[in-house]
């Protein structure tokens, strides 16, 4: 196909899938039925994992639940058969080694059966400067935010492929699309999540693998504890996202196919302002928006004693 041709057939598929964008602004997909999907959520003794369980538990699907806390664990598998839900299985798994995530992969598909629809959630929050941080802690922001993406999709994806049939999901952050200030480790692993998850589409896309589907979540900070202390500047633009909210709308964007789910809506026009504008104006807005000081009284999630 020559240069002009394909230039017409680029900008003739440009106006379609933008009038086609348009409509479903207007007439929303249809949710597909997850009933008898089987839904393994890392990450789900707590926080946002704990209530997608709930919620997926309840649309019939058969939901794996794994975390490294097993107190946690039980917790979720409590509400979810108290809701009703029967097939609710639970695996302790540390995510961020690569041994342990690929034997207890084989234990769920001889016990359970093939996962086709992932949702990596897990994940951790140090909080610090950068030179404080220890080189124990990046280590393992990064083995637990991004190289676990890497070990739950090699032992997954292979039947999702083979089926043309799956959904992964990647619970990523806004830190994952701009610098926080205080956030060096948490961002370069969210940035590496949210980029990884496209290149992987992309490849599914190229080898016409078209029924597996990725839907990347970045939301502002949401109040499950794991950024406790954190205050916003403008509540009102930028607001602490409840979890219920922040997971009802995960829910709906992965029945619904949605590549990328941002959360609050405000940042579909903030974020992409960085690109387009000069770096002095993007820091002058940092500063306007907070991301200098959101972090200033941090504190995270408490541990048990």
């Amino acid at each position: 196909m020559n240069f002009l041709l394909e230039t017409f057939k680029v900008i003739g598929l440009t106006v379609y899938y933008l009038l086609e964008s348009l409509v479903f602004l207007i007439v929303p997909r249809r949710k597909k039925n997850v009933s008898g999907e089987i839904v393994l959520i890392t990450g789900a003794g707590s926080g946002i994992g704990k209530l997608l369980s709930l919620k997926f538990a309840s649309l019939g699907a058969t939901v794996v639940l794994w975390d490294i806390n097993q107190e946690g664990l039980k917790e979720t598998s409590r509400l979810a058969r108290e809701n009703g839900a029967a097939r609710i299985h639970c695996y302790i798994c540390d995510c961020s080694k690569r041994q342990d995530v690929y034997r207890v992969a084989d234990q769920v598909k001889k016990e359970v059966g093939d996962v086709s629809i992932l949702v990596n959630n897990a994940g951790i929050v140090t909080g610090k400067k950068f030179l404080d941080c220890p080189d124990s802690l990046v280590e393992k922001s990064m083995e637990v935010n991004i190289m676990a993406h890497f070990w739950t999709y090699k032992a997954f994806l292979p039947a999702m492929m083979a089926s043309n049939h799956g959904h992964l999901v990647s619970i990523a952050s806004s830190a994952g699309l701009t610098g926080v200030n205080r956030l060096s480790d948490y961002c370069a692993s969210k940035f590496a999540a949210v980029g990884f998850a496209e290149s992987v589409d992309l490849e599914l896309r190229d080898l016409r693998r078209t029924g597996v589907k990725t839907t990347i979540v970045c939301p502002y900070y949401i109040n499950t504890g794991m950024f406790d202390g954190c205050r916003t500047k403008w509540p009102r633009l930028l607001p602490v996202l409840e979890s219920e909210y922040v997971a009802e709308k995960i829910i709906t964007a992965i029945r619904r196919d949605q590549e990328m789910l941002l959360l609050p809506r405000s940042l579909y026009f903030i974020l992409p302002l960085r690109h387009i504008l000069p770096v002095k104006v993007t820091v002058l807005f940092a500063d306007y928006l907070g991301v200098f000081n959101v972090m200033d009284s941090f504190k995270g999630r408490a541990k048990k004693d």
